[in-house]
C-alpha cells in the first residue's frame, strides 16, 4: 500500500526541515490577501492572544477541535503529551472563557473530544461537568461520530467513534439541514392539523435528516482527496461542512482555535463564510496557509498521496535549484 509522503509531524525528524518553512512565527498573524480570513500561531488559552486576532470582531459559530490529552496512534509525543486532567481542566476553562468573549449575543459552540476507555473516559466527563459552569451556555446536542478505521481488538468493542458536543448562547438560528441516505421508512402516520399523513407525505426531502449520530461521514482520509499528509487529527470536511451549514450564514464569521489541518478554514472559504483559525504550532498554521492557497490555486480541498511541502523532495540530479 502506498505510503502518505510525509510522517506524522509531531514525532518526525522532518519538523527540523519544516519549521524555517514556516511563514509564520509565535504571536504573528496572517492575512488573507483576499480579506476573507485570519490564520494565527497564537495560544487558545491566551486572552490577549484571541482578541489580538479577532480585532474587535465576533463570531457566530465556533468549532472547536481541541487536544484530547490522550496518546494517537499509541503515541505519546511532545506535541501530544499528556498532562494531569486538572490542569487539562484549566486549559479548557480558558479557552472556552475566550471564546465567549469574542461571541456574538448568539453563537453556536461545537467541541470535538476524545474519551480514553483505558483511564475512566477522560477527560470527557470531566469536561462535560466543567461546561456546566458556564450558565450563559445550553447544552444541546451529544453527536457521535463513527471513524470507520477503529482500534482493533480481541478483548474489547472496538473504538470506533469521536464525541461532538454542541452548545448555544442565546437564541442562535439553525437551519435543518439532509444527509445523503435515502428516506426508506414507509407506513408510519401522523396527524398533522386534523389530517392523518404517511411519513413520506410529510417529507420535504427524498433524504434523512442527520440524528445525533453520523454514520455517513468518511474517515479514511488516506483515499480521499481531502488527506493532508503529515497531520494525525483531520475531521472530515464533510462534517464541518455539516456544522456550518446548520449553524451559520453566508459571510458570517466561524472560529476555530485549534486548526491543525485548516478543515474549518476551507468548510468557511468553500461555503462563503470568512474565518478566524489559530494554532500554537507553525506547522500547522503554515499547513492551513497552504492548503487555501491549494485549494484556491487547484480547486482541491487536500492533497492526498502528495506532498504539501514540495520543497522538502529530492530533486534529480543536474537541477540548479
Amino acid at each position: 500500500m502506498a505510503k502518505e509522503s510525509i510522517p506524522r509531524l509531531d514525532n518526525s525528524d522532518i519538523r527540523e526541515k519544516l519549521l524555517p518553512l514556516c511563514r509564520l512565527k509565535k504571536g504573528e498573524i496572517w492575512k488573507d490577501p483576499e480579506g476573507k480570513h485570519r490564520i494565527g500561531v497564537l495560544d487558545a488559552a491566551s486572552a490577549k492572544n484571541v482578541q489580538t486576532i479577532f480585532d474587535e470582531k465576533q463570531a457566530v459559530l465556533f468549532v472547536h477541535d481541541p487536544p484530547y490529552n490522550i496518546e494517537v496512534g499509541g503515541k505519546n509525543t511532545s506535541q501530544l503529551s499528556r498532562i494531569d486532567i486538572d490542569e487539562y481542566i484549566s486549559f479548557s476553562r480558558a479557552w472556552i472563557q475566550n471564546s465567549l468573549t469574542v461571541m456574538g449575543e448568539n453563537g453556536h459552540l461545537y467541541i470535538w473530544l476524545g474519551a480514553d476507555q483505558k483511564r475512566g473516559f477522560q477527560p470527557l466527563p470531566e469536561f462535560m461537568l466543567m461546561m456546566r459552569s458556564f450558565s450563559e451556555l445550553e447544552s444541546r446536542s451529544f453527536i457521535s461520530v463513527r471513524n470507520q478505521r477503529g482500534y482493533g481488538t480481541q478483548k474489547n468493542w472496538m473504538a470506533v467513534r469521536q464525541e461532538l458536543l454542541y452548545y448555544a448562547k442565546g437564541k442562535p438560528p439553525f437551519q435543518v439541514v439532509y444527509t445523503d441516505i435515502p428516506k426508506v421508512l414507509k407506513g408510519y402516520y401522523k396527524t398533522i392539523a386534523g389530517k392523518k399523513t404517511e411519513n413520506m407525505e410529510r417529507s420535504r426531502s427524498d433524504t434523512i435528516r442527520p440524528g445525533n449520530i453520523w454514520l455517513d461521514i468518511q474517515q479514511v482520509f488516506y483515499r480521499m482527496e481531502e488527506n493532508v499528509p503529515g497531520t494525525y487529527a483531520q475531521k472530515p470536511l464533510t462534517a464541518i461542512e455539516r456544522i456550518l451549514l446548520s449553524s451559520s450564514r453566508e459571510n458570517d464569521l466561524v472560529a476555530d482555535f485549534f486548526a491543525h489541518s485548516g478543515t474549518t478554514l476551507i468548510a468557511a472559504e468553500k461555503l462563503g463564510r470568512r474565518c478566524i483559525t489559530f494554532d500554537n504550532d507553525p506547522l500547522f498554521a503554515e499547513l492551513t496557509i497552504r492548503r487555501l492557497e491549494h485549494y484556491r490555486r487547484t480547486g482541491k480541498t487536500g492533497w492526498q498521496w502528495g506532498n504539501p511541502f514540495p520543497e522538502t523532495e529530492e530533486k534529480p540530479q543536474g537541477w540548479l535549484f
